[in-house]
């Protein structure tokens, strides 16, 4: 169909066919926020067209906003043409700082251009110091930090001064063993590479080049652009794929970003499979390409030294990168076509696609990516005065908490301290005193994160009985304290790990020698560097690494435990009054765990919000926004006059949706699914009649959501013990969501072909009926569309379990931080109803996925008939919503409108299998569906 131009608000939004109303009102809605600079709520239903208004509404903001910028330049360029210019530009008025006292002297004769330039120039050499204070500051606020962080008890400075004699008698030992002539031993065919280089700090590397060295120095200028943010691969090549199909596809200079496991064309790093050790390989080819030149550069002419080959990435060419950023732009272009362009161009496109970035107007990347400080800049993404725009946006307060928390096991910490022990006896007499000093503080923080576990890293993990079990939750600096680690500067520690990478090492030492190690049953003889490893853990005995053999059966390890442990240690340094920290001991060691909670969101998006011009938060269903308002936007320091919301309506017609609210079943059983009731067996026996009612008169697909995969075994167990079971066999055939990822595209193909065919077939039965979990694999990300989803049931609220240590600890610090305005329920019972309202919202909204689909959706508690209740359903749902006391009313309505669902004009095409789920963030605070 040939493009259209839309007007709305007095812009010209070009469009790919005559929009809907709700379309251009969202397009124009969109517009009037990316020009104010405000933070936008925007909830339009899926099937309404959102991502085509989000491209269409953005990229006409972005055409005007580069049209005017260009105008302007052209005027100045015009005016500065023209030094005396007829007076008509006036420099703006100076700041005190450089306006001129009366009574001092000034030059005469000086034309009103030069004073206008002086002028000029002062104001930029101001904003400049300003800046440069601004740096300084932050830097100086940092390191203030840390030392904060290492000065929070009165005896600290004690311990420290300890640690400071014990590294000296290392430095001392090593230099002096060294000089004996302990030479190291012979290493075999490859080993060379697991030995760690010679470590040298930031703070040592700047005093020795007297130079402060700025990372984020980029040559090439970022453009203006849009940052366009979802969460899997797939959703962003979907967008891609709309982008091109839209008027703005021939002409938007367009990038994909994704992680190096999508995007690297390197095999051998490829085979590795874990992200992480893709990451560490790839970091690692690139080191060795830039520090082949230079150590070659360090020899002195008189001394003759063999250099070690070292293996670099073939697709990790200037040239080559160049040309492919090129291509890049030329063309908009998804992730795939991004791989097969660097696999023809032999160019890395990781690397390639992030070159591209400063020029782009597009950047389409996982949020995850861009709600990671860290990711933000290994990128290059610069987000000062640029527009952000995340989608599917509900689950976004999750994914920041997900993202900056991080659990290890009892188990995990034990293998660490194991390998890294036995990495050191292996090749201790090749390592520098600064990495013997920062592997020794590894060893003891690992060693008293187990001991605070109640474990012992001397014994096996699995053995170990804990005699206290239960979970304690501790703040970040009572944790360091209880650990006795709070004399350790973690910050360095962590430091450490990054630019050694030692994990990286470690893991490549264990896939030589095998990943856990056992102690040979003759003891050999200690030498007398070994005696002094064996000095930094009293009384432990490991045993020399020896290779594996051949042929012996390995279970592959997708990275080093240690890997894993660097990610707590991240977390521990970057938010302390907003983090906690909670202890689980489950009975053995191996099944304990420590985990960082992160309670504030807020600080991690505060920088987003700060640097942006503006940000949209846009998604089918958004209700509640509460959440989005107090515990993100306000706390991350926005002004509630900077947010925008925008909710539009539905493109279906009213008729095509039936919500019913019922509050009792055919016995006049009241429906109340709370945790005392919900197991009665008149409760289940209720629901299983109205389920059997509504199979007789729904056709095609019925899908059946419960609040957990317990209480869905039990209610099927007591139906299938009942005969209820048969009776609903009679008229649906019967699927259950399955627990394991790998076979629910198995379950979904077959629930779709027994209502094709049952749809030709005719007969008793009508279709198919499925039990689904809120929270589970099929309650988001899943298309019920058509016949595959005429009806859509709720069993009760699916609360989150107030028994969680890690929801309780949310709820205080949200009555403690937010304000509880008059009337209304505290900020942490809020929380709790928010979560289960946002699940709900996300499991009916399977069924109406288009402009010409229809179902009923029917809510089986009376608690959903409470004011706070439904006001908490999206509108489009919630205006239509009918509440019923009793189910006589409710099953007429039903009855009355199945002709008029079944008398709707279908589709040509049979229906298409519903979308296998997304792999997606799940809610930090699990729903009850683990039981």
């Amino acid at each position: 169909m040939a493009d259209k131009t839309e007007e709305a608000g007095g812009v010209h939004f070009p469009f790919p066919f005559t929009p809907y109303a709700i379309q251009k009102d969202f397009m124009a809605a969109l517009y009037q926020v990316l020009e104010a600079g405000k933070i936008g709520i925007f909830e339009s239903p899926t099937g309404t067209g959102k991502s085509l208004s989000l491209i269409c509404g953005a990229l006409s903001w972005l055409r005007d906003f580069e049209q005017k910028k260009q105008e302007e330049e052209e005027r100045l360029l015009e005016a500065g043409a023209d030094p005396l210019n007829n007076g008509k530009d006036q420099a703006p008025c100076p700041p005190p700082s450089c306006q001129q006292s009366p009574g001092s002297p000034r030059a005469t004769g000086e034309p009103d251009w030069v004073t206008q330039f002086v002028q000029k120039k002062e104001e930029r050499d101001l904003v400049d110091r300003l800046k440069e204070g601004q740096v300084r500051r932050k830097k100086r606020e940092e390191r203030l930090r840390q030392i904060r962080h290492n000065a929070s008890l009165k005896f600290a400075a004690k311990r420290m001064r300890q640690e400071d004699e014990e590294t000296e008698r290392l430095l001392r030992l090593s230099r002096a063993m060294l000089a004996a002539g302990t030479g190291p031993e012979q290493l075999a065919c490859g080993e060379d590479e697991l030995v760690l280089a010679e470590y040298e700090s930031d703070e040592e590397r700047v005093s020795a080049s007297g130079v402060d060295v700025d990372e984020d120095d980029l040559e090439e200028e970022h453009v203006t652009k849009i940052y366009y943010c979802s969460r899997t691969h797939s959703q962003l090549a979907q967008f891609v794929h709309e982008v091109q199909k839209s008027p703005f596809g021939k002409d938007t200079r367009l990038v994909s970003l994704g992680s190096r496991q999508n995007l690297c064309v390197n095999e051998d790093v490829r085979k590795l499979g874990s992200v992480q050790l893709i990451n560490d390989r790839c970091v690692e080819l690139q080191r060795s390409k830039h520090e082949k030149k230079s150590v070659a550069e360090e020899e002195k002419p008189g001394r003759r030294r063999r250099l070690e080959p070292r293996a670099t990435c073939p697709f990790y060419s200037h040239k080559q990168l160049q040309l492919l950023r090129d291509e890049v732009l030329l063309e908009v272009k998804d992730i795939e076509q991004l791989v097969a362009l660097g696999k023809e161009a032999r160019a890395c496109p990781y690397y390639g696609s992030r070159f591209a970035i400063p020029a782009a107007q597009l950047v389409v990347l996982p949020y995850q990516i861009l709600l990671h400080a860290a990711a933000r800049q290994a990128a290059g993404i610069r987000l000062q005065g640029q527009v952000v725009v995340i989608d599917e946006a509900h689950n976004l307060i999750d994914t920041i908490t997900g993202i900056h928390s991080v659990e290890v096991s009892g188990s995990q910490l034990c293998q660490a301290h194991s390998q890294l022990l036995q990495y050191t006896e292996r090749y201790g007499k090749r390592l520098k005193a600064k990495n013997l000093m920062y592997i020794k503080q590894i060893l003891y923080v690992l060693e008293k994160f187990v001991t605070v576990l109640g474990g012992n890293v001397k014994q096996s993990p699995n053995t170990q009985s804990l005699s206290q079990a239960g979970t304690e939750l501790k703040t970040v600096s009572d944790f360091l304290f209880q650990s006795q680690i709070d004399n350790i500067n973690l910050f360095k520690v962590k430091r450490y790990c990054e630019k050694s990478m030692v994990s990286r090492k470690l893991f490549g030492f264990t896939e030589r020698y095998g990943a856990v190690l056992a102690p040979s049953r003759e003891q050999p003889k200690l030498s007398g560097f070994q005696h002094f490893l064996q000095s930094l853990q009293p009384g432990v005995t490991a045993a020399p690494a020896a290779p594996a053999e051949e042929g012996e059966d390995r279970a592959p390890r997708p990275a080093s435990p240690l890997m894993h442990i660097e990610g707590f240690l991240a977390a521990l340094t970057t938010a302390n009054q907003d983090g906690r920290v909670i202890l689980s001991r489950q009975g053995s060691l191996s099944q304990s765990s420590l985990k960082f909670l992160l309670l504030n969101p807020a600080v991690h998006f505060a920088q987003v919000v700060k640097e942006c011009r503006a940000v949209v938060l846009a998604g089918g269903t958004m209700q509640p926004v509460s959440d989005f308002r107090e515990q993100l936007l306000a706390c991350a320091g926005v002004e509630a006059e900077r947010v925008v919301e925008f909710s539009c309506g539905h493109v279906i017609p009213a008729d095509n949706i039936l919500p019913l609210v019922i509050c009792s079943g055919p016995s006049n059983q009241q429906l109340e699914f709370t945790y005392q009731k919900r197991e009665l067996p008149q409760m289940m026996d209720e629901t299983g009649r109205i389920l059997c009612n509504l199979c007789n008169v729904v056709p095609g697909g019925v899908v059946c959501f419960f609040p957990s995969y317990a209480y869905q075994r039990q209610v099927h167990a007591h139906w299938d013990k009942s005969g209820l079971l048969a009776r609903l066999a009679v008229r649906k055939k019967i699927f259950q969501e399955p627990q394991r990822v790998n076979q629910v595209e198995q379950v979904l193909l077959e629930y779709s072909r027994c209502i094709q065919h049952c749809g030709q077939a005719g007969g008793m039965v009508t279709g198919a009926l499925m039990f689904s979990v809120v929270g589970g694999k099929m309650s988001e990300g899943i298309n019920f569309s058509d016949n595959l989803g005429r009806c859509v049931v709720m069993v009760g609220m699916p609360f989150p379990s107030i028994r969680s240590a890690e929801l309780q600890e949310k709820m205080a610090y949200l009555d403690q931080t937010l304000p509880r305005a008059p009337g209304q329920v505290p900020p942490g019972k809020a929380l709790v109803e928010n979560l289960c309202m946002k699940a709900v919202n996300q499991s009916i909204g399977r069924a109406i996925r288009h402009q010409k689909d229809f179902a009923s959706i029917v809510l089986l508690d009376q608690r959903y008939a409470r004011p706070p209740i439904l006001a908490k359903l999206p509108a489009w749902i919630r205006d239509r919503v009918q509440v019923k006391a009793t189910f006589g009313p409710a099953f007429a309505a039903l009855r009355k409108v199945s002709p008029a669902f079944l008398s709707v004009p279908r589709t040509s095409h049979p229906p298409a299998p519903p979308r296998p789920a997304h792999s997606r963030c799940l809610p930090v605070f699990p729903l009850s569906t683990v039981s």
